[in-house]
């Protein structure tokens, strides 16, 4: 018998409110079915079973508030439906920052806002960050991207914001010490890349599903992911899935005209990928000014696990990646 407890949907969650049952007692469940909805800071969330089992007891009621970790049902047959997480993964928060934030409970916007300084500040803290970043020609890149919206129907067009996500998934993959979660110190490599991407929600605040082994995916297929996960993320919908497992986060915020982003890495992931807009850089070439359009692209790490050597070479494989479009 394995027990199915509240996983974490990110580190700023410290509790969550169950919903609803999807299932009962007696029925059985395979991995990826949907047994509950929890409602978090972040809006109700499907919660998935990762193990095959029969559901024995449902030990927790519509309607209460469950701590991370703690155990929502039972299941015969399963080793442990939901690993815990190790409680260093949790939030800390202080005295003070409690009482704010049931001060804010009647606003779900105020509540978000605390969870995500509370997070925000312990990855500040206790994460030593390193910063870098550079400007990748993509003239090549929009070119062939043109080309390939011209042979397509309005609705399947692609995005700049595609090319780049693939670009970062398939360059994580050479350097694996940015694709990981680092919990107490140890790192521990991922073994597909799991894209967050950072999304704006309704009211406020910022939530980073992840997009399921994004390096393996077409550019399509990515595009399409890429869209039903943001309409999913603002209207409902999302799994546990999308927001526990993601290896790495991108936030993009060149729709906002922003020339670049140094963002906070999400823990326990060990990095974060930021692309800022599109915009014409003039450089010399042959005595002669030239405008070309640019994207400044940012690596926040973490350098418990990786150094600025490591770190540049990204940034390398990025800007060769973006090159050769016709190849992501």
């Amino acid at each position: 018998m394995g027990d199915f407890l509240m996983p974490t949907l990110g580190a700023d969650m410290e509790s969550g409110t169950l919903v609803e049952w999807k299932v009962k007692v007696g029925d059985r469940v395979k991995k990826g079915d949907l047994i509950a909805v929890v409602e978090t800071v972040k809006g109700a969330i499907d919660i998935e079973v990762f193990e095959e089992g029969t559901v024995r007891e449902l030990v927790v009621q519509p309607g209460s508030e469950v701590p991370v970790g703690a155990v929502l049902a039972r299941i015969d047959g399963a080793a442990q439906a939901v690993a815990p997480q190790p409680p260093a993964e949790r939030p800390r928060l202080s005295p003070r920052q409690r009482k704010l934030a049931e001060q804010a409970a009647a606003s779900p916007q105020q509540a978000m806002r605390q969870a995500i300084a509370a997070a925000m500040a312990r990855s500040k803290r206790e994460i030593p960050h390193y910063y870098l970043q550079t400007h990748i020609e993509v003239g090549h890149a929009l070119a062939w991207l043109g080309a390939e919206n011209e042979r397509r129907p309005v609705a399947e067009r692609i995005l700049p914001a595609a090319l780049l996500l693939k670009a970062a998934a398939l360059g994580v993959r050479e350097i694996p010490e940015l694709n990981g979660t680092c919990v107490d110190g140890r790192f521990t490599p991922a073994k597909s890349v799991h894209l967050g991407v950072a999304v704006s929600i309704k009211g406020g605040g910022v939530i980073a599903p992840a997009i399921h082994d994004a390096d393996t995916l077409s550019i399509a297929a990515l595009m399409a992911k890429l869209m039903d996960l943001v309409g999913r993320a603002r209207g409902g919908g999302l799994r546990s899935s999308e927001l526990s497992d993601g290896t790495v986060t991108v936030t993009n915020l060149g729709d906002l005209g922003v020339d670049s982003v140094l963002g906070v890495i999400y823990p326990p992931q060990v990095a974060l990928i930021g692309f800022g807009r599109i915009f014409e850089q003039v450089s010399m070439k042959d005595g002669r000014a030239e405008a070309h359009p640019v994207v400044c692209a940012s690596l926040a790490a973490d350098h418990r696990v990786s150094d600025g050597h490591r770190g540049g070479l990204f940034l390398t494989a990025l800007d060769r990646l973006l090159q050769s479009p016709e190849k992501l």
